[in-house]
């Protein structure tokens, strides 16, 4: 499903701490000052500019570390969405996929007892602003600078209204959420939203396998060659509703995994090591 937000909409739900952060501001005047200054440029921007959603919701089962989507086939089968494991011995070796319902194995004590209510099920999302409201502004360094970041946090913005309006409506297992944006923001609904980049997501070329699943362009979102989004203004990543379900560091990971991965994605391993040099 295609979701458009306006300017107006999105603008309570701006985490302005990153903001602030981008603009290297530790004076609390100075930020209330920036925010003002933010504040005024976005409503001259209503109407000119919007962000857009993309999600799409299926049934799902783990396959060990592979997060299969039932209600999506690719030549005859689920589609597959691998994640990778923690490996160091410090960690508690989780995996995305065990806050899914398995059908086929029991490897990790969180999947024990799983409610096929809350685990059977996962969504995929996709948030963009329009890259004019940034290429509108080339000529003046500063208003560029604003509504690049401005553009940023609307994308996040984007995302934190879908997974609530996911949450409440589309998906429906907290219809009785009532939670304050700030408490949004620090998380406190049930699930978790990973999006691609996060430590617990960490191959950025997952991309392309979401790409392949929910069509990014409708949004007008490319993709590199190494699977960042264009514009830069955009978010992707899964929405889990497990309760148990908590943010971690995959961290570096064996040559094992990383031959298990390639298999998984169907890729070259010298491919997938470049994708993942960093985490090697």
């Amino acid at each position: 499903m295609k979701i458009t937000y306006d300017i107006s909409t999105l603008t309570p739900y701006i985490d302005w701490v990153y903001f602030y952060h981008a603009w290297q501001l530790t004076d609390q005047a100075e930020q209330q000052r920036i925010r003002r200054e933010a504040e005024d440029f976005l409503r001259t921007l209503q109407d000119r500019y919007h962000a857009h959603a993309l999600f799409l919701l299926s049934d799902a089962h783990a396959e060990v570390d592979d997060i299969v989507l039932d209600d999506i086939l690719i030549d005859g089968v689920g589609a597959r969405l691998p994640m990778l494991r923690q490996q160091q011995a410090d960690s508690r070796f989780l995996c995305l996929a065990d806050y899914i319902s398995s059908i086929t194995n029991n490897l990790s004590p969180i999947t024990n007892n799983l409610s096929p209510i809350t685990t059977g099920r996962i969504g995929l999302f996709s948030t963009s602003v329009d890259a004019a409201m940034v290429s509108d502004f080339d000529s003046d360094v500063y208003q560029k600078m604003m509504a690049q970041l401005l553009a940023d946090r609307l994308a996040e913005a984007a995302a934190e209204r879908l997974h609530e309006e996911v949450r409440k409506t589309y998906w429906g297992y907290a219809a009785d959420e009532h939670l304050t944006i700030a408490q949004m923001q620090q998380a406190r609904y049930q699930g978790i939203r990973p999006a691609v980049g996060y430590p617990c997501l960490p191959d950025a070329s997952l991309n392309f396998v979401l790409d392949r699943l929910l069509h990014m362009q409708q949004i007008g979102i490319t993709l590199t060659e190494n699977g960042a989004m264009r514009p830069h203004a955009s978010v992707s990543g899964l929405m889990l509703a497990h309760p148990d379900a908590r943010y971690f560091s995959v961290g570096k990971i064996g040559p094992d995994q990383l031959a298990d991965y390639a298999r998984r994605r169907h890729l070259p391993l010298a491919t997938v090591r470049k994708f993942l040099i960093s985490h090697l």
